[in-house]
């Protein structure tokens, strides 16, 4: 959530930077924003105005009986009474438009960060730069939705049986490689200085708003309103919230916490060319990685987290691509956003893994993460957050890269975790 302030000091910036998005109405909507900021603001000083009228007239009232002045005391008790429904009004004045001025907030995403090229989809995003080889695969290769068949290590049919589409079963080697998979990927996290947490699956309302899941993405999300608890999209989501409300002190920054958990979203689509098999679930499996900077920190630890998830790549081997996503296509919460995609040798496409994003203070924001400095000066702070890696599409492009006559062979690095060198 941006702050009134700073778009009271910088306000044809944050129209411009909404208008790089394609935000509707951006002139209007930093107007309206403006204009509930200013008569909250005049309907507070009203109402402290009242309070002190009040205040000071119920110190005359002892004073003038004492002074035997009754009929002057009684016109002081009637002042005190009407200031004091005159300031009660005026708080449910200030309340109100309080909750316009916070609902209004909430629908403004974030300002793009300057090098965010403008843009309107994934298409318009820029390509920094491609590492690793592409595979040359032998006649017979099969995309992974064949090879999972083939090998009967994934099972998609019996997953419709007992939830529906787009909810797998892992089976033998296909199970073992996914926990391979996880806890490759957390213990490469923890080995880089992250915090290791299991968080829960579940939020609450309170922590879908803090991250800003809510209201963009309720539409995505499950929802059980018998609780009013919501299945977390992504770790990001738990994580953080460990954060919301807390007054940090700057010798126990940063927070690096990493986490492993089930992701669910409703937003897959149809069986189809770019939906089949691993490369869109409704429930899948994922590494996060979150950290909590000063805002002086946010950009180096940025780069150092995009650097970490292309290791994790390099070590599987993958050949993969780094973009820098262009406005159209950042995420609501984001000001800057790099993509790291892996290329699929059957599919011959670039299929996305890791989104890692910087989201300077919008998040912290509406968390109230704050951090006092050895000044004893309170600022917010900045979050950020990326995907270290998410399982499904990785998995299909080590299934349709490592494919050969005789069966998969799984990457050395994973070797270790699986006990197994080839799936045949």
């Amino acid at each position: 959530m941006l702050l009134v302030s700073y778009i009271s000091e910088n306000k044809a910036e944050v129209i411009e930077g909404l208008q790089k998005r394609h935000f509707e109405n951006p002139v209007e909507t930093i107007d309206k924003v403006l204009l509930l900021d200013e008569s909250r603001r005049r309907a507070q000083k009203d109402r402290d105005d009242a309070l002190a009228e009040a205040n000071k007239s119920a110190k005359e009232i002892g004073m003038l009986m004492k002074s035997g002045q009754k009929e002057k005391a009684e016109a002081a008790k009637a002042s005190a009474a009407e200031n004091k429904q005159k300031a009660k009004d005026l708080s449910s004045t200030v309340a109100e438009l309080e909750e316009e001025l916070q609902n209004l907030l909430y629908q403004i995403p974030n300002i793009p960060h300057p090098s965010v090229i403008e843009g309107y989809s994934d298409e318009d995003n820029e390509v920094m730069y491609e590492k690793g080889d592409i595979p040359t695969l032998h006649g017979g290769s099969k995309p992974h939705w064949d090879l999972i068949e083939k090998y009967d290590i994934i099972d998609f049919e019996l997953g419709n049986k007992v939830a529906g589409a787009g909810f797998p079963f892992y089976k033998g080697k296909g199970a073992r490689m996914q926990r391979a998979l996880i806890s490759f990927f957390l213990d490469e996290a923890v080995d880089a200085g992250y915090t290791e947490v299991q968080p829960p699956i579940l939020i609450n309302e309170a922590s879908g708003y803090g991250t800003g899941q809510l209201p963009d993405k309720e539409g995505q999300m499950y929802y059980m309103p018998a609780d009013d608890l919501y299945l977390i999209p992504t770790a990001e989501v738990p994580i953080t919230n460990i954060f919301r409300g807390e007054l940090l002190q700057e010798k126990d920054l940063p927070k690096k916490m990493a986490g492993h958990t089930p992701c669910f979203r409703r937003e897959a689509g149809s069986w189809g060319a770019h939906v089949r098999g691993l490369n869109r679930l409704h429930q899948f499996d994922k590494v996060e990685i979150v950290e909590v900077q000063k805002a002086e920190d946010s950009a180096e630890a940025h780069e150092r987290m995009v650097l970490h998830v292309e290791m994790l790549l390099q070590k599987l081997e993958l050949p993969y691509r780094r973009l820098r996503l262009c406005s159209g296509d950042l995420s609501f919460n984001a000001n800057l956003c790099f993509d790291l995609e892996v290329y699929s040798a059957a599919q011959e496409r670039w299929l996305e893994v890791s989104s890692i994003s910087n989201f300077g203070n919008f998040q912290a924001n509406r968390l109230k993460l704050r951090f006092r400095d050895n000044n004893k000066k309170t600022s917010l702070l900045h979050t950020l957050n990326g995907s270290a890696l998410a399982l499904p599409r990785v998995l299909a492009a080590i299934l349709e890269n490592n494919q050969t006559e005789k069966g998969v062979l799984v990457p050395k690095v994973l070797q270790k975790y699986t006990g197994f060198d080839i799936i045949d």
